[in-house]
């Protein structure tokens, strides 16, 4: 069996694999379970794997490549393109051999275990944001409908709250509910204050953001942020294509 090329269709339990030699005839074909996957690609001769660029995908690429392989990762939007007839498992464990065996194809770039973790870690502080500023809207017009008016902020709102507590006019169920929510604003203010130090952390241990942070208008946030998702960039032919992609305009 001369594989050259191996495409993966992933799932969370399932797999579908199909395999190709260097002039795209199809040599392998193969339905295996999570716990088969890597035992199986261990005994395989050296050659490219490919997979869509999906969930879990950045670790499978990681596992295949300390097994000696050629791990390579394409959007799925690329992949649609080559899938004969009914779209299903495995059609498209093919579609993703045929995609990879083009000179033309751009891939995505493997992330390292840091990078992937660094987004992670922006995620979950956006989220927290999200919840944040929820909470935020809720008790500002909660507080709106008793006639007090609260400015945008939080900041503004955790000023004024002691006040507002203090007044009798407020009834015992409306000022114990304000002081729940306050409790819960000031939880979520703690999490995003140790999400910041985290970042802060991560900006301090790579050289790559070290030397983003140099750049006037860059801090650990961004610096941080820009790594995660392009790592060193070299999935970018020039600086223009980064820029692009970024969605800065030439001035």
């Amino acid at each position: 069996m001369k594989l050259a090329i191996l495409g993966i269709d992933l799932a969370k339990s399932v797999f579908h694999l199909h395999g190709a030699d260097a002039r795209g005839r199809e040599v392998l074909r193969k339905r295996l379970s999570r716990a088969q996957l890597l035992p199986f690609i261990a005994n395989l001769p050296r050659c490219v794997v490919a997979m869509e660029a999906c969930s879990g995908a950045h670790n499978w690429a990681r596992e295949v490549t300390r097994l000696g392989h050629t791990a390579r990762l394409i959007n799925p939007q690329f992949v649609k393109a080559f899938v004969k007839s009914n779209k299903n498992d495995r059609n498209d464990a093919e579609a993703i051999c045929e995609a990879a065996a083009r000179d033309s194809m751009r891939f995505v770039a493997v992330k390292t275990l840091a990078e992937e973790e660094a987004q992670e870690l922006h995620r979950a502080r956006a989220q927290l944001l999200k919840n944040l500023n929820a909470l935020a809207n809720q008790m500002r017009g909660f507080l709106a409908e008793h006639g007090i008016v609260a400015a945008k902020g939080v900041g503004p709102l955790h000023r004024l709250l002691p006040e507002v507590l203090e007044r009798p006019a407020l009834s015992a169920l409306f000022r114990e509910l304000l002081q729940e929510m306050a409790e819960r604003l000031r939880l979520l203010e703690e999490r995003r204050r140790h999400y910041d130090k985290l970042i802060a952390r991560a900006f301090a241990q790579d050289e790559r953001c070290q030397r983003l942070g140099q750049i006037e208008g860059i801090g650990p946030m961004t610096a941080t942020a820009l790594v995660a998702a392009v790592g060193n960039g070299e999935g970018f032919t020039t600086g223009r294509h980064l820029s692009a992609w970024l969605g800065l305009v030439p001035r």
